[in-house]
C-alpha cells in the first residue's frame, strides 16, 4: 500500500460526523487506506471525557466491517499525548505518501500544532467541511454534509448522532458521566 489518510482526534464520543468524513474519504481513489487514530489525550486538551481505551473500543466496533480501514492503538498505548508529526514519522516507515485529515474547525489552531512547519513538509492536509468556515485553496477538501460536534454532545446526549453500533452504549456512559458531573 502506498497512500494512507491519518484521520486522528479525541473522538470523544465518536458521532456520525466522523463516520461520514470516513465515508467521504473512502470515495478518494487516490488513499489505498484510512487509519483511524484516537489520540490518548488531545494535545490542546487537559483532559478528555471517556478513557482512551474506550473511545478506541467503540471505533472499532463502528469500523470493524471495513477492509480498507484500520483503527489504530498506536496513539492510546503510548498512555501521553502525542504530537502528529510523530505518529506520521511513525507511519512513513511503511506508506509512501500520507494524507492527514482534519476538519475545517480545527484550521484556526493548525500553525500551532507541534513542528508544524516540518509536518506540512511530510503531509498533505485534507479538510473535511464544517459550519461553512473557509478552506484555503492550498488544502484538499472533503465535502461532509453533517452538522454535528462532540463537545455539543457531551453537553446535551442526542443518540441520533451516534453510529447505531453502539449508539446505546456510548450515550449511557456520557449520560451517567453527566449526572456524577452535577
Amino acid at each position: 500500500m502506498k497512500s494512507i489518510a491519518l484521520y486522528g482526534g479525541s473522538f470523544d464520543p465518536p458521532h456520525i460526523g466522523h463516520k461520514a468524513v470516513v465515508e467521504a474519504l473512502e470515495k478518494l481513489d487516490f488513499i489505498d487506506k484510512i487509519i483511524i487514530m484516537p489520540t490518548f489525550l488531545n494535545p490542546f486538551k487537559d483532559s478528555s471525557t471517556a478513557p482512551s481505551s474506550l473511545r478506541l473500543k467503540w471505533l472499532q466496533e463502528i469500523f470493524s466491517d471495513n477492509e480498507k480501514l484500520e483503527v489504530s492503538a498506536f496513539e492510546v498505548t503510548q498512555a501521553k499525548k502525542i504530537p502528529t508529526i510523530e505518529t506520521v514519522k511513525m507511519l512513513k516507515k511503511k506508506y509512501e505518501k500520507i494524507y492527514v485529515v482534519i476538519g475545517a474547525d480545527n484550521l484556526q489552531s493548525l500553525k500551532k500544532w507541534y513542528k508544524f512547519n516540518e509536518l506540512k513538509k511530510l503531509v498533505t492536509f485534507i479538510v473535511a467541511t464544517r459550519d461553512a468556515i473557509e478552506i484555503p485553496d492550498d488544502f484538499l477538501k472533503l465535502y461532509v454534509d453533517v452538522d454535528v460536534s462532540s463537545t455539543a454532545l457531551r453537553e446535551h446526549m442526542d443518540i441520533s448522532k451516534l453510529p447505531k453500533q453502539c449508539a446505546d452504549e456510548i450515550a449511557q456512559y456520557y449520560k451517567e458521566h453527566n449526572a456524577k458531573q452535577n
